[in-house]
């Protein structure tokens, strides 16, 4: 049986590690004033995209999620013709449309991919499964990296199903932004209450940064601290100390709204480095999908891993 993964373009993982792995991407329509845009995970695009400003304070962004036809197009295209069964992992439900619009294309094509099956030379019937990630950005990607890694591992799909089951409400991601205007305007259209309006004028006044959490379908703060690069210092130190406890699946993704290199400057990351390395751990990064920049804003910077610790160290 071959697996194929799909995800959505809100999964910040490495176009590298994408096409190496056979991932397919639902693109998420970004609207940035009049204009629309594709979000496909394209790094050079992203690039472009992140250093015209894009999506800065004067112009109205929204993303929208990709329709239950685009969806059953780019399944009945791509996946149903090279897989034997698909799973599909969206951002969570409550924050965007495409985990009920996934499911409603996954429906749509059951009663009629036998002849596109046929066409490509594929035996047997095709299956698919969506899930809700409950998580977002590099955490996101953490969980498709450990998906993959089990498929290729030739685990079988009860027991993939299963393993990320049991691991999905731990599959944790941080964030910090470096300007709580977007967490407060722009987020709060998906549902974030992590930082009101009070909050983001009174953190913008005294330079104050919290540090985001996005686990089990919720986002709130773990810890507020002053200056941008000492929330993002504070928050490698955390991932440094779960690599170090043991995580539970060997991967850990970074994601930056911008230009990834970016993230290999930002303090405490040369440290989180050592210490995958150390415990020989995977350390993929990459840019953040432009749905997370136009929703946290440019600048800001996600890390996620599996792990058993809640706490905030």
């Amino acid at each position: 049986m071959k697996i194929g993964l799909v995800v959505d373009s809100g999964c910040d993982l490495p176009k590298d590690f994408i096409d190496a792995n056979n991932i397919l991407v639902m693109p998420v329509p970004i609207r940035i004033g009049k204009e629309i845009y594709v979000d496909d995970r394209d790094p050079q695009r992203a690039r472009e995209f992140y250093a015209r400003h894009e999506i800065d304070k004067s112009h109205d962004a929204e993303t929208a999620p990709p329709s239950v036809e685009q969806i059953r197009t780019l399944l009945l295209d791509r996946a149903v013709g090279e897989f034997d069964y698909a799973l599909v992992q969206t951002v969570p439900k409550s924050r965007s449309p495409i985990y009920d619009n996934a499911t409603e294309a996954a429906h749509a094509i059951l009663s009629g991919y036998k002849k596109v099956r046929e066409a490509a030379g594929r035996e047997g019937p095709f299956r698919i499964r969506v899930s809700d990630s409950q998580t977002l950005f590099a955490a996101q990607g953490v969980l498709a990296a450990e998906t993959v890694r089990l498929i290729n591992a030739g685990t079988k799909i009860g027991d993939i199903r299963q393993r990320i089951s049991d691991l999905t409400p731990k599959t944790t991601g941080y964030a910090v932004v470096p300007d709580l205007y977007y967490v407060h305007k722009r987020a709060r259209k998906k549902g974030d209450k992590s930082v009101g309006f009070v909050g983001a004028l009174m953190g913008s006044a005294l330079d104050i940064k919290p540090i985001l959490c996005a686990r089990r379908d919720q986002t709130f703060p773990v810890a507020k601290v002053r200056g941008f690069e000492s929330a993002v210092e504070k928050m490698f130190a955390h991932a440094c100390q779960c690599v170090e406890d043991g995580l539970l699946t060997p991967i850990v993704c970074v994601s930056y709204a911008g230009d990834p290199d970016a993230a290999f400057q930002m303090p405490g990351f040369n440290a989180l480095k050592a210490a995958t390395e150390k415990h020989d751990v995977q350390l993929l990064v990459s840019h953040m999908g432009l749905t997370g920049g136009v929703n946290i804003g440019p600048g800001a910077i996600s890390v996620g891993f599996i792990t058993d610790q809640e706490n905030f160290q």
